[in-house]
């Protein structure tokens, strides 16, 4: 089995991006949904077919998905809007949109859909979006005739990621980073190898019904790569491990701030929980060596989309090499 022509929801974003070139390489025809045709003017040249769409519009969601080989859904969020980290954003992109694209699916006779959820993912987690993740992938596996097939990433980093940028940013501009859950644990993966599993994944009939945990070759604490973000892009900063108290009191004021929050309470209960891949008991619940993808080390490329112009010299020099 070889899909032809896929629909990639949140293909305009930073793993969608990735996953667009990768599947192109394949001569897959790709049609990646927006609500602004401007979002995805970078796509063009891997000969995207962009269409203008409201994919909460089940009319619209139909004409989409019908006669396409999958679909891929990437759609997420990290934070609900802004002064309610317990609204019912989560819910409208993490659970309504699965559950209408799968019935979707059902109604066109599309036979695969591949889904993104996140590592922790818990019906009983701490975090609404830990929550919120879990019930959207019983929506993407609530139709018979649709074969899903589940990735649950940690954190993913590479170029224009929203991570360790943003801690390489920020640490321009402060004396000392203040940092919440500054000991949680994280397994971040390669970008380039999270879309190299949904391509594989997408091109393998026998990955219909798993679930794929993905997790890089190293556990790092985040305040560990507060501190790598920071000497890679030139300066880092002495990290100040937050209390509880203090922390939370950080987040909520973050949440009143203009703009996306660097962090809101939501994200503090996501962290109770280390981020990392967990031996299963299910032999359904497999990770990238299932794929049989060799894993990309942070150490490999961060330095390289952190380092600020001429500093990959620097960086190395100091290094030794």
């Amino acid at each position: 089995m070889h899909a032809q022509s896929v629909v990639l929801f949140g293909g305009t974003g930073f793993i969608g991006s990735h996953l667009a070139a990768r599947l192109s390489e394949h001569a897959i025809d790709i049609v990646v949904p927006t609500r602004h045709e401007s979002h995805a003017m970078h796509l063009m040249p891997l000969g995207v077919d962009i269409v203008q769409a409201d994919p909460y519009d089940d009319t619209a969601l139909r004409k989409l998905v019908a006669g396409r080989d999958a679909v891929i859904n990437l759609v997420g969020i990290l934070h609900s809007r802004r002064g309610n980290p317990y609204g019912p954003d989560f819910r409208r992109a993490h659970v309504d949109l699965p559950h209408r694209i799968a019935a979707a699916c059902a109604l066109e006779g599309v036979p695969r859909y591949l889904h993104m959820s996140a590592l922790g993912a818990d019906r009983n987690g701490p975090s609404m979006y830990q929550r919120s993740k879990a019930d959207g992938e019983a929506a993407a596996a609530s139709q018979p005739s649709v074969a899903a097939t589940i990735f649950r990433p940690s954190v993913v980093f590479g170029p224009e990621d929203k991570f360790l940028n943003m801690f390489a940013r920020l640490q321009r501009h402060l004396p000392v980073v203040p940092l919440a859950c500054a000991h949680a644990r994280f397994q971040p993966v390669y970008v380039g190898d999270v879309a190299e599993a949904f391509v594989r994944a997408l091109l393998d009939p026998h990955t219909a019904g798993l679930t794929y945990e993905l997790g890089g070759p190293q556990v790092y604490e985040l305040g560990d790569l507060v501190r790598l973000a920071g000497r890679y892009a030139g300066h880092e900063r002495k990290v100040i491990a937050l209390p509880d108290a203090l922390a939370r009191l950080q987040a909520m004021l973050f949440e009143l701030l203009p703009g996306e929050p660097v962090i809101t309470r939501d994200n503090l209960d996501s962290m109770k929980v280390d981020n990392v891949l967990q031996p299963s008991r299910d032999n359904k619940v497999l990770t990238t060596a299932a794929l049989g993808i060799k894993l990309t080390a942070l150490e490999a490329v961060a330095p390289q989309y952190l380092a600020p112009p001429g500093g990959l010299d620097v960086l190395r020099a100091r290094a030794g090499r």
